[in-house]
């Protein structure tokens, strides 16, 4: 029955990420935002905030020490696994859909908008990966709200960019009308979008701890490899949708846009209200997703996109920690 319920959940995450990817594209269309303001501070935000609960809650509220190395993993094990697997699915999409026509294999994006989502994220994943080899807590106090700052002056300078989203928008699935919805409309399809990325994410995380129980891996590790496949990568099928509709800043954004996200707002809770003594399996998880992001940014100082096969490379990190993990610890 386990099986059963993965393939409902999913199939309401999936449902979901639909209406979701539909209403956040009107939002942007009716508040005339940019692609980078919809794709990497919306949608990214959007679909973020429900798994952020994870380590708060672990680390916060419940604090043990099985529950801190449960927040931490989860804390770097959402950088990571957005910066590898979910690279990786999307390239895959890129290609299932060019081979099947509906669109070709070269992957379309604003530079700046990546550019800019990458340069933030390099600078802070490698701040909180610096910052536990250091244990003097003034420090790490210090950065929590650093970090902080930065996420709202990225904000600040995202949403500032001008220029309308590109290419059409299927009418909104609460309107059916090609003519601008009301936004009532838009925000009624957004709050069922994101209940339904929750409740799916929700049923799909219970699934997978219990699959992952019976292996009986350590705490952290399955925080770093199981929990954000829980709690991310169904939530970023927005960019599976955006991919097949060849939208691939909007589609990219939601990705890298939650890679910036994830390693200030999380991390600065981690900091704050836990040692932040990180093991070797964190560091070794760390250093990969700081080479995945140096691939994606020098393929884009280069060749001033991104390819699907640098996108793809970037699943090799997760599989190489998987090997890590299971046969060099």
């Amino acid at each position: 029955m386990t099986y059963v319920f993965l393939i409902v959940a999913l199939a309401i995450i999936l449902a979901a990420a639909e209406l979701f990817t539909n209403a956040v594209e009107w939002f942007g269309r009716r508040f005339s935002l940019g692609e980078g303001a919809v794709g990497s501070v919306l949608a990214a935000v959007g679909t973020a905030l429900p798994e952020t609960l994870v380590p708060i809650v672990a680390i916060v509220f419940l604090g043990g020490k099985a529950e801190e190395d449960i927040g931490v993993g989860a804390i770097l094990g959402a950088p990571f696994m957005l910066s590898s697997l979910a690279m990786f699915v999307t390239a895959t999409a890129v290609f299932v859909y060019a081979w099947t026509g509906r669109r070709t294999r070269h992957v379309t994006v604003n530079e700046s908008v990546m550019r800019r989502d990458l340069s933030y994220f390099l600078i802070a994943y490698a701040a909180a990966m610096a910052a536990g080899l250091i244990n003097v807590h003034h420090v790490k106090w210090i950065l929590s709200p650093i970090l902080l700052a930065g996420y709202i002056y990225y904000v600040y300078r995202t949403m500032a960019e001008e220029g309308d989203l590109e290419g059409e928008s299927k009418p909104l699935y609460f309107h059916r009308d090609p003519v601008m919805p009301h936004r009532r409309r838009i925000f009624l399809q957004l709050g069922v979008a994101v209940v339904g990325i929750v409740l799916g994410a929700y049923f799909f995380v219970d699934e997978v701890r219990a699959v992952s129980e019976s292996l009986g891996a350590s705490p952290l590790v399955v925080s770093l490899l199981i929990t954000p496949i829980a709690t991310e990568l169904p939530e970023k099928f927005n960019s599976v949708i955006w991919i097949r509709a060849r939208k691939d800043t909007l589609a990219l954004g939601n990705i890298t846009g939650a890679m910036v996200f994830q390693s200030t707002f999380p991390v600065s809770v981690g900091l704050l209200f836990t040692q932040w003594n990180l093991p070797r399996d964190a560091y070794v998880s760390g250093a990969m997703t700081l080479i995945a992001g140096l691939v994606f940014y020098l393929t884009l100082r280069v060749r001033h996109t991104l390819t699907w096969w640098s996108l793809g490379g970037g699943g090799t990190m997760y599989f190489a920690y998987l090997v890590y993990v299971l046969f060099l610890r």
